[in-house]
């Protein structure tokens, strides 16, 4: 069954590229995992992937994006919820193979959380106005990869 691509408005096309990064750091820790790449190099990517980008992108969610639904809908408490989960496995610093196999599943499913269900409730209910003031205040960074430790090669 071919599924069909999402049309996401312009105005939340920046978050969704974002996401693809988030998907290629789960990508990325997998394979280093895989490969038996020591769990400090991989867990010193991963926190530097996530005070560069998670932490504003998470930022940017919860105060431009949330609230068009409004922080007591129940898809944006279980988002705000993952991403209070996502931040305290990326804080741990005890048994780091078990916090980077979560950190790994955990963000794939909450991306995939965002981008099939969250997002598309938001764009179906948003106003342009509202849209267009994501637009306007999103501060979108350029992904720029840290090659200090290409450990997934």
């Amino acid at each position: 069954m071919k599924v069909k691509p999402i049309k996401r408005h312009k105005a939340i096309q920046p978050l969704s590229r974002e996401h693809h990064q988030g998907l290629l750091l789960s990508w990325k820790i997998r394979t280093g995992l895989s490969k038996g790449v020591s769990t400090d190099r991989i867990k010193t990517y991963a926190d530097w992937f996530y005070k560069t980008y998670l932490i504003p992108h998470f930022e940017e969610e919860e105060k431009h994006l949330f609230p068009i639904l409004g922080n007591d809908h129940i898809l944006v408490k279980k988002a705000i919820a993952q991403h209070r989960r996502l931040d305290r496995l990326f804080k741990s610093t005890s048994e780091l193979k078990k916090s980077l196999n979560h950190i790994e599943e955990e963000l794939e499913q909450h991306i995939r959380f965002e981008e099939r269900v969250l997002f598309n409730e938001i764009q179906k209910v948003g106003t342009e106005q509202q849209l267009q003031f994501i637009l306007e205040h999103h501060n979108q960074t350029k992904f720029l990869e840290n090659t200090t430790d290409r450990f997934w090669e």
